[in-house]
């Protein structure tokens, strides 16, 4: 079953776009790009790049032949073959007819290649796991409804449009999906109805392996994986607290700025999200602690052992923050996203900041919203440089309560579908 993706309007636009003749695409393995770019450009050659005959053979190809020959085409895992990026960049300035989109798994070879040898040439696009409104759609063509948090952060809605609360006919299909995201993540491949728990635990355990033996080994040659798994593990088990890399080093027994090299890894191919501080000063949002967040809940929890079982709070609050993350970058808008925390306690789990103010959120697993939970939202203006716009308590209560203070609590599967 092929879910319709957010980025397929957007991406097939830009390409069409002046500007847009060489495109890049990237993002985690198997988050469904190969699927995406064969259904809107059945017509382009399609070139994979994981095979070292098909590296040499395409590497010794000429300009001319590139023109005449592949005028359109996908190369797939790009990063492979650096030397191709000349060629295509030769191909791009002798022909205005030839249009290319580049693919690849790892963030950091392929961006770091490409601000190199494509400058001013290209648009990049990212392609991430299925959003929970994708996990609802049941065919490629089909409309994705924008989530309440989207209306909500471009404008199109406001807390009382949930009053007075009614179980919609949907309400079922939004709390199926949300349940299937917070058991088992995003990525297209497990996201078909007709797999058991069983089937979607052997395709996550998979994927890490591939993971570890593919990508992780194309960003580094280690000669021994097992500290960058210890750290991987930490990694998961601290999804949602603070960057710990003094502890990520200890248990590792590697030296700290090579357990800060290893995040950095984590980030550059998808898996985990570095959650900036919020401070008055911009200055020191750079020096403070970022928070850790794993970008899909279904491998976070595969990669602890515990997939089966009751998430904990901060999973709860990791899983919610990337789905947020996820939503907001296919808005294409240019918000920031921070953390805030206080010197004297308060802590606010995900600040948005939009040209027009803040957006406040407090996660909470909780299926039964008490006011006390609103504590670190109260009079939390004074503290910004913009207006508060609104806060939200999003929780596991089906009920809706709109609150003094601009605070309105709201179920965590609404507010995301």
């Amino acid at each position: 079953m092929t879910k319709a993706r957010y980025s397929a309007f957007n991406f097939h636009r830009l390409h069409q776009s002046k500007f847009g003749r060489i495109m890049v695409l990237t993002g985690a393995r198997q988050v469904g790009k190969t699927t995406l770019l064969k259904t809107l450009y059945p017509d382009y050659e399609y070139i994979s790049l994981d095979d070292p005959t098909s590296r040499q053979l395409f590497s010794s190809l000429t300009t001319k032949q590139w023109i005449e020959d592949y005028p359109t085409a996908v190369l797939d895992e790009i990063q492979k073959e650096p030397s191709l990026m000349e060629l295509i960049k030769s191909a791009y300035d002798s022909s205005s007819l030839v249009k290319y989109i580049l693919t690849g798994s790892s963030q950091l070879m392929l961006m770091s290649q490409v601000k190199e040898s494509m400058a001013g040439r290209c648009i990049i696009s990212e392609l991430f796991p299925l959003t929970i409104p994708e996990l609802m759609t049941k065919y490629e063509n089909e409309k994705i409804e924008p989530s309440f948090f989207q209306k909500l952060i471009r404008g199109e809605a406001v807390p009382k449009s949930m009053l007075p609360f009614r179980l919609y006919p949907s309400y079922e299909s939004k709390i199926k999906a949300f349940q299937h995201y917070l058991n088992y993540g995003g990525y297209p491949a497990i996201s078909d109805e007709n797999l058991t728990q069983e089937d979607r635990t052997i395709w996550l355990k998979n994927y890490l392996q591939t993971y570890l033996e593919r990508d992780i080994r194309d960003l580094a040659e280690f000669k021994n994986l097992e500290p960058f798994m210890v750290i991987q593990k930490m990694s998961a088990l601290l999804t949602s607290q603070l960057m710990n890399y003094t502890l990520m080093a200890k248990e590792a027994k590697v030296h700290l700025n090579t357990a800060k090299r290893y995040m950095q890894y984590m980030q550059m191919s998808y898996q985990t999200i570095s959650l900036a501080p919020w401070h008055r000063n911009k200055l020191k949002r750079l020096s403070k602690v970022p928070k850790l967040h794993f970008l899909d809940p279904g491998v976070q929890r595969v990669i602890t052992g515990k997939l089966q079982g009751d998430m904990t709070g901060h999973e709860f609050e990791s899983a919610l923050i990337a789905e947020m993350y996820k939503q907001i970058k296919y808005l294409d808008q240019n918000y920031s996203i921070y953390h805030l925390r206080t010197s004297d306690g308060r802590e606010v789990d995900f600040l948005i900041e939009t040209n027009e103010g803040y957006y406040a959120i407090e996660i909470k697993m909780t299926q039964n919203f008490k006011p006390t939970d609103t504590r670190h939202l109260r009079n939390l203006d004074v503290i910004l440089d913009k207006p508060l716009l609104h806060s939200f308590v999003i929780s596991n209560d089906i009920m809706p309560h709109i609150l003094e203070n601009n605070i309105t609590a709201m179920n965590a599967a609404h507010f995301l579908t």
